[in-house]
């Protein structure tokens, strides 16, 4: 007879049982332990927290920060000339800044919103609603003019993408209280150009059980569905002869914390599959919610369904919740690009926050808005009118964050009359990264993993906590 010389896990997925480890892998907050219980495996914040999960609202491709939340009322009143010698002396050698093009004013009015008194574009009126509860930072700079790399050093603190997400070194560091559900999940809408950048959600050095589960709100979480033919019965039993199997061999290893991790991520599968698509089914939301995230208008169902999503996956212990909208990259034709853009968005990030705060979520809930850089003040190349765009402009920029102990109602930073490059409060995404995970109860600098021999932590060489950005 010939000898049978199939791998035990090949043998598994031919005979139709595999369960799709890619993406459980991200699913085990536990492995880091050796944790073989039916909990996560949850270790304790360095400090106490003011935020249980985050939720990243990304806007890929560069949102105007001009044109959104940082009014430049000297920019529409120089529209058309060229950038004085004297703001462009202060511009850092960045290609692609556009400092000898010819200035574009917004092409959109600001308004003042709230007791605060924070301006905020007409683009934006749900979101300016809310202005009391965001703290607008409009002073984050870096060197990066390309989407790539620019998104990759947003999302991972570094540029070259080898690097572990934020939502990584999140669940790295904490684990999550999710039961039947991974803990860091990625929505993306919109995704046509930049492409995403997989390290964004990838776990970098990190195991592989730390990268984020990419997840559709109308399929549900990658192979998480059970076969065609297959009862609930008969993957519990299937399921306990492989716990057998494992265990046998288990009984071998002086120590192997990996092997013990991953019969428990067939549990955890399992779980995922009686359960997830309830959690992942919206259709129980009352129609006064789905209208107030925008579900009921076409422009914005599909970010609107994430948001609302997001709020019950937070509910759920989910730690970590990065939603992508692509599309915001406007290097012609700006004004029509940010209409649509925001008309897919504005309602449906208002509705998130009013959900949240009404459920008495958001303070414990850190949601943080914004993409891997701004636009240029000028415009780019011979365009006229309606036509003009922007180039792109990491030198300064605007990001916002809401709840987990955030100050509301404040402004953090300005960039120059023109909104070049930061003149008060100049802050990095590093120093953004190491503010996030203080809210978690995370010092950046006893985060570490050891990699290569050397001790990595989340901030690369570490960033500055913004400390007035919290309320105590």
């Amino acid at each position: 007879m010939t000898p049978f010389t199939q791998s035990r896990r090949a043998f598994f997925e031919t005979a139709g049982i595999g369960l799709g480890s890619l993406a459980f892998n991200s699913l085990l907050g536990a492995d880091a332990a050796g944790n073989t219980s039916s909990q996560p495996f949850l270790q304790q914040p360095h400090f106490p927290p003011t935020v249980k999960s985050v939720i990243f609202l990304f806007m890929s491709g560069g949102p105007g920060h001009m044109d959104t939340f940082d009014p430049k009322p000297v920019l529409s009143k120089m529209d058309g000339e060229y950038v004085p010698g004297s703001i462009a002396a202060t511009v850092p050698n960045i290609p692609r800044a556009g400092v000898g093009s010819k200035l574009m004013a917004s092409p959109f009015g600001f308004k003042k919103y709230g007791e605060s008194g924070i301006e905020v574009s007409d683009l934006l009126p749900h979101t300016a609603r809310h202005v009391d509860d965001l703290c607008v930072i409009r002073s984050l700079n870096h060197r990066i003019p390309v989407h790539g790399p620019g998104e990759n050093f947003t999302l991972t603190g570094s540029s070259l993408g080898e690097r572990p997400s934020l939502g990584g070194w999140v669940t790295y560091g904490l684990g999550s209280e999710a039961q039947d559900l991974p803990g860091f999940i990625v929505l993306s809408s919109n995704s046509s150009g930049p492409a995403p950048q997989r390290p964004g959600w990838g776990s970098g050095f990190l195991p592989a059980r730390f990268q984020g589960t990419q997840l559709d709100n109308q399929r549900g979480v990658p192979y998480s569905e059970l076969p065609d033919l297959y009862s609930v019965s008969d993957r519990r039993n299937q399921l306990d002869f492989i716990r057998s199997m494992n265990q046998q061999h288990l009984r071998r290893q002086d120590e192997n914390t990996e092997l013990e991790a991953r019969i428990e991520s067939y549990e955890l599968g399992f779980r995922m599959q009686l359960n997830a698509p309830e959690i992942l089914d919206l259709s129980g939301e009352t129609e006064a919610t789905q209208r107030m995230y925008g579900i009921d208008q076409k422009a914005s169902s599909l970010f609107g369904s994430h948001c609302l999503l997001a709020r019950r996956l937070v509910e759920q212990g989910v730690r970590f919740i990065q939603l992508r909208n692509g599309g915001w990259d406007a290097h012609g034709s700006l004004k029509g690009n940010h209409i649509n853009r925001c008309r897919a968005t504005d309602m449906p990030v208002a509705g998130l926050l009013q959900d949240l705060k009404q459920r008495n979520l958001l303070d414990q809930t850190l949601v943080i808005w914004g993409g891997e850089f701004g636009r240029t003040p000028t415009t780019e190349g011979s365009r006229t009118g309606d036509a003009r765009g922007r180039d792109h402009s990491p030198a300064g920029y605007t990001m916002w964050m809401a709840g987990g102990g955030i100050k509301g109602g404040q402004v953090i930073g300005a960039t120059d009359e023109l909104g070049y490059v930061p003149i008060d409060r100049p802050l990095s995404p590093h120093d953004l990264h190491a503010t996030m995970l203080h809210g978690l109860g995370l010092d950046q600098h006893k985060l570490i993993y050891l990699h290569n021999n050397r001790e990595e932590i989340p901030t690369v060489l570490g960033g500055e906590v913004i400390r007035e950005a919290f309320a105590t």
